[in-house]
């Protein structure tokens, strides 16, 4: 059995290596950015209206993890994105996606779980309940199952092709209106 459960700041920071677990199974990343990552996600944690869900086994074990927070200038995704939105779109554009949105983070699931709805149902769980007007989130630039999930949930491409400063993977940058039709 499969649960689903919403742990706050400072829990997500006492099980991040839980989390780095999950991320690190689902994504595969090289091993020298491993370390990287984890102080990235631990610094997420202090984010406004952070939340975090993690989808577990009848044990505790999280087999999938999803979380976001709600986006303001000076973090990093945040203004890079809304850079590069106003650069192609127009300051209105990214105002208008980025200036009251949640941003979600991460979002992986272990991939002998995948494929089984765990994902849709700790976006929707993540997104249900939000006062923000949009959901924003960056995905590989491929046709994946991550990217097709977030299609059916109502997400569109912001961005394509796009490369985030001192990196060299091509990412979609995604947009959704709040609620989500699910």
């Amino acid at each position: 059995m499969i649960g689903l459960r919403r742990i706050g700041p400072d829990e997500f920071t006492l099980r991040l290596d839980a989390v780095l677990d999950v991320y690190t199974e689902a994504m595969n990343p090289p091993a020298d950015q491993i370390a990287g990552r984890k102080a990235i996600m631990g610094s997420h944690a202090t984010n406004p209206a952070f939340t975090c869900l993690f989808a577990e086994l009848s044990d505790g074990t999280p087999i999938g993890i999803a979380y976001g927070f709600h986006g303001v200038s000076g973090q990093w995704w945040h203004d890079v994105v809304r850079r590069a939105l106003a650069e192609k779109h127009g300051e209105g554009s990214a105002r208008g996606w980025l200036g009251d949105a949640l941003e979600l983070a991460e979002i992986h699931v272990r991939p002998d779980y995948q494929g089984k709805g765990i994902g849709r149902s700790m976006i929707m769980g993540i997104c249900a309940g939000r006062l923000e007007r949009t959901a924003v989130l960056s995905t590989r630039d491929r046709p994946t199952a991550a990217r097709h999930l977030y299609r059916s949930l109502g997400f569109a491409d912001l961005l394509t092709q796009f490369v985030f400063p001192g990196g060299h993977e091509r990412y979609a940058i995604l947009g959704a209106v709040l609620p989500l039709d699910g």
